[in-house]
């Protein structure tokens, strides 16, 4: 029987395991633009995409004023509004100048992919 069938060759493992090295992700301009899977009309114009770049010129202010809003939607405060779909909603709509109509028109999965993309600005 021949030994060498079952020598573990290292080297190869070690290969692999450079090329599979995961590097952590940079932001990038993709982290602050949503591309809608299907395009989106409203007011008869049609959107492909979204840009919350203008939540980086957000200030204080901006998330009072947010803040302030939806406690006046939902009749009092939440304790981490930050999660919230509608608190999203309306902290993207300050961000991109657009109406919350805008937003209260997409489908489920953009919404979900817009809160998430706030939710990450707050906490990444």
């Amino acid at each position: 029987m021949d030994d060498k069938k079952n020598v573990f060759d290292e080297s190869k493992v070690a290969d692999t395991a450079i090329e599979t090295k995961i590097e952590p992700a940079e932001e990038s301009d993709d982290d602050v633009v949503v591309v809608f899977k299907k395009p989106y009309t409203f007011e008869g114009k049609e959107y492909t995409q979204i840009n919350l770049s203008g939540m980086e010129d957000m200030d204080a202010k901006d998330f009072i004023a947010v803040n302030k809003q939806f406690a006046r939607a939902n009749e009092g405060t939440s304790v981490m509004p930050e999660f919230s779909p509608e608190f999203a909603l309306m902290f993207a709509a300050r961000a991109t100048k657009l109406p919350i109509e805008f937003f209260y028109g997409l489908p489920v999965k953009e919404v979900i992919r817009i809160k998430n993309r706030v939710s990450n600005f707050f906490f990444a």
